[in-house]
């Protein structure tokens, strides 16, 4: 029970309440503890009940400046005692990527407004949970933080599905993710961008960093600007504009007609040759075996990864401060390499900060 306490105390920021009233008004309601004016407008933003298009989004999450956000969106029904609010979202903020761990708890804290139409008890359950990791009502239902392992969390997505809509190109991605390279992908609907770019970062397994997903990114000059500070990343968007935006990406993925483009400015960088040829193959090859699961797919796709740190392994020496192995060039253009597997290997050096400076 300690380690729950001690790790959700570290982990969630704050819970926030947004309501729309039978005028239509959407309003920042509550929160506890506080919350900044930026985050309180971004999560406005992200909320559907100030969309135009009047859909409910029921759960939707993402990153912003390495603060997680989730909300969970209801319609209130005629029988509530919440007698002037049509809907709500339920927001959390927390320090950690898990949507599965913060659907299940917004989604009781939903339960508990709906029921009592006051803050009260959803501030009672928060605080439980960041002391205890546990909260329990009897009609609400329980949640318990441990029941949540973040590989689960990472696990979820299906690299099957994106290697069934994109086939041997799964290797642009994987490429991209590699060097550490902007992914942008568009998608009209909100889900189908945020089911597809939390499963990428799986395709480089072996650096479990999830804090490159940018799940859920507006057009907005603050936002752009945080996601620019960034070196790496994969970001989605619901606007089509971003395709125009050339600026914000490396590889552009066009969801909605299974399209990816190469950037001119990241073509050098991302040339394709034989090395790439066979992850692309190995990957394919993984993903449509019926036997295998998708965590057995990451797996191989791991261990192909690895092979190719293997390659690098011989023309890395450790530096002059002795601190960090970095590339020695002259070895590996002496080794002959094809020039797109050499290109590479070097540009994955940069990417792994191994060039001397």
């Amino acid at each position: 029970m300690a380690a729950a306490e001690v790790v959700d105390t570290q982990l969630m920021l704050g819970v926030g309440l947004i309501e729309k009233d039978t005028n239509g008004e959407v309003l920042w309601v509550w929160c506890y503890p506080s919350t900044t004016a930026t985050l309180r407008n971004l999560l406005l933003r992200k909320c559907c009940l100030t969309d135009e298009n009047k859909l409910l989004h029921f759960f939707v999450f993402g990153q912003y400046r390495r603060t997680w956000f989730y909300i969970t969106t209801i319609e209130v029904p005629e029988s509530s005692i919440l007698k002037k609010v049509t809907h709500f979202s339920i927001v959390l903020t927390t320090k950690d990527f898990n949507p599965e761990k913060y659907a299940a708890f917004t989604r009781i804290l939903c339960r508990m407004y709906l029921k009592h139409g006051s803050p009260v008890k959803m501030m009672e359950s928060y605080i439980a949970v960041l002391t205890k990791g546990i909260c329990q009502s009897e009609e609400n239902g329980s949640f318990l933080s441990k029941d949540f392992d973040v590989r689960k969390a990472y696990l979820a997505g299906s690299i099957k599905d994106i290697v069934s809509q994109f086939g041997m190109e799964t290797v642009i991605l994987h490429t991209a993710l590699m060097l550490k390279k902007r992914i942008v992908v568009y998608h009209p609907k909100i889900e189908a961008v945020q089911e597809f770019t939390r499963t990428l970062p799986a395709l480089v397994w072996h650096r479990q960093d999830w804090t490159i997903l940018h799940s859920y990114v507006h057009l907005n000059a603050d936002e752009l600007e945080a996601l620019q500070m960034c070196t790496g990343y994969i970001a989605g968007f619901v606007d089509l504009e971003v395709s125009n935006r050339p600026d914000l990406y490396d590889v552009f993925v066009n969801l909605a007609e299974s399209e990816i483009t190469i950037a001119p400015l990241a073509k050098e960088a991302m040339a394709m040759g034989k090395l790439h040829k066979e992850m692309g193959q190995l990957i394919v090859q993984s993903a449509e075996d019926p036997e295998k699961s998708d965590s057995q797919v990451i797996q191989d796709i791991a261990l192909k990864t690895r092979e190719i740190f293997t390659n690098l392994a011989p023309f890395s020496e450790v530096s002059a401060d002795g601190e960090k192995r970095v590339l020695n060039l002259e070895a590996l253009k002496q080794k002959r390499f094809p020039p797109a597997t050499e290109n590479f290997l070097y540009h994955l050096a940069a990417a792994e900060q191994m060039l001397k400076i």
